[in-house]
């Protein structure tokens, strides 16, 4: 077997393990792995992406941002994509990234705010005149879950 061959299995085998585990975590709520663990696994398909792009297919866990919404709730269509944020693993990877955005924005020099991930779910709230309208998750990024009339239980 070829490297390439090597390649192209390991990254299907990566996309069917991630594709599982985001259905545990985001559909069934119950995670198989921890967030380190999942990360890894990401991170390896990434690597792996990025040294063969001919393996690179829009399905990818990698293109996409949480799972698609749950149609019994309704979609709601986000007017601003609600994107995920980026890790990095280690001092190395923050440095790039910091000369990166550095580059990107202008400056020599920029402030950073540094805060403990928390788990949670990540959702949009849309008021108006100071009164609820609209609630919906995250789902894909760009199309959500309709938590409206969840959300109005909330005291």
């Amino acid at each position: 077997m070829t490297d390439l061959e090597k390649a192209r299995q390991r990254i299907e085998r990566l996309k069917a393990d991630i594709n599982h585990h985001n259905y545990c975590y985001h559909v069934l709520d119950s995670p198989e792995v921890s967030d380190a663990e999942y990360d890894r696994l990401v991170r390896e398909l990434k690597q792996l992406e990025e040294l063969y792009p001919q393996f690179l297919t829009p399905d990818s866990p990698t293109q996409r941002v949480g799972a698609a919404p749950v149609e019994a709730f309704g979609v709601v269509e986000h007017r601003i994509p609600l994107l995920s944020l980026g890790n990095v693993f280690s001092e190395e990877e923050l440095t790039a990234w910091y000369t990166r955005t550095a580059r990107l924005l202008g400056e020599e020099r920029f402030d950073l705010v540094c805060e403990h991930k928390i788990d949670g779910l990540a959702v949009a709230l849309t008021y108006v005149d100071g009164q609820l309208t609209t609630g919906a998750t995250r789902g894909d990024g760009f199309n959500g879950e309709n938590i409206t009339q969840n959300l109005r239980t909330v005291r």
